[in-house]
């Protein structure tokens, strides 16, 4: 049997880099000995969430918190999918960018957010991402030993499209660092994580920053994994905390071979043009 034990972390957002190497240790301290492969963090975990501290929290590749994540992937031997920073580029552009680090501490992925949270929903949240951030345009897959992986961020995986090019790229598996919020969350959080899993046959697996109620961006929570049935494998509340599932990756082809979805798709009526 193929599988893979990941471990997502729902933290607090810690905005002081010389504390962030303590905080996520002691998480991993906990998950490691489970013989977890591959740990996932939430979308912008050391960073406040609104749009005037993006700029200032901003770091080029390989800055510190980048040099953290490699650490730790290096110290604890495992696949580590580092949520999501601020990144700035030479020319002073700002992303929302995902990496991921294998074992041996080396970055194997890079995704930079590709759709901006500008949303005025009323009596609800009102937000734009692109006051100070600038998109991404490229999708992102990358190589494990387990499988193919998509990687995305929040908003992104709003869009169907972008999920079915990972999937045609391979993924058997979607991580998506997200921080829905207390509208958003409880409205669609469930639904979408669902829908995309049914729709691609795909594992999926959304981490969320834990809830403060202090904080001017106050987070939905409720990290959750499910599988390519549409079935709901784990999800946590709004607290502090961290969840282990193993995924049966065998699961994917005997899904999509019991009902060809992907395979019964008419490409001769309607085609997805894929981003390369």
């Amino acid at each position: 049997m193929n599988t893979i034990r990941i471990a997502q972390l729902q933290t607090q957002v810690v905005p002081e880099k010389n504390q962030i190497l303590k905080y996520i240790s002691s998480f991993m301290d906990k998950v490691c000995s489970q013989g977890i492969d591959l740990i996932t963090l939430p979308e912008m975990f050391t960073c406040p969430y609104n749009t005037s501290s993006f700029p200032i929290f901003a770091e080029k590749e390989k800055g510190e918190i980048w040099s953290i994540c490699s650490a730790l992937s290096k110290q604890y031997h495992i696949y580590l999918s580092a949520g999501s920073i601020p990144e700035k580029d030479d020319e002073g552009n700002v992303y929302n960018t995902a990496y991921v680090f294998n074992p041996q501490g080396e970055q194997i992925a890079k995704h930079r957010k590709m759709h901006l949270f500008d949303i005025n929903i009323k009596n609800g949240q009102s937000f734009k991402e692109s006051d100070t951030l600038t998109a991404g345009s490229q999708p992102t897959v990358f190589d494990t030993e387990f499988c193919k992986i998509g990687l995305c961020i929040c908003y992104d995986f709003r869009f169907p499209e972008l999920s079915r090019i990972m999937v045609d790229q391979g993924a058997k598996i979607i991580l998506v660092p997200a921080a829905f919020n207390m509208t958003t969350g409880p409205a669609h959080w469930e639904i979408m994580f669902r829908s995309r899993a049914i729709d691609n046959q795909v594992y999926v697996a959304g981490t969320a920053p834990a809830r403060n109620l202090s904080s001017k961006y106050i987070s939905w929570g409720h990290s959750i994994i499910v599988s390519p049935w549409g079935d709901i494998l784990n999800q946590m509340d709004e607290k502090e905390g961290y969840t282990i599932q193993e995924l049966n990756l065998d699961v994917v082809e005997q899904v999509r071979s019991q009902l060809p979805l992907l395979a019964h798709r008419r490409s001769d009526v309607y085609s997805l043009s894929q981003i390369l």
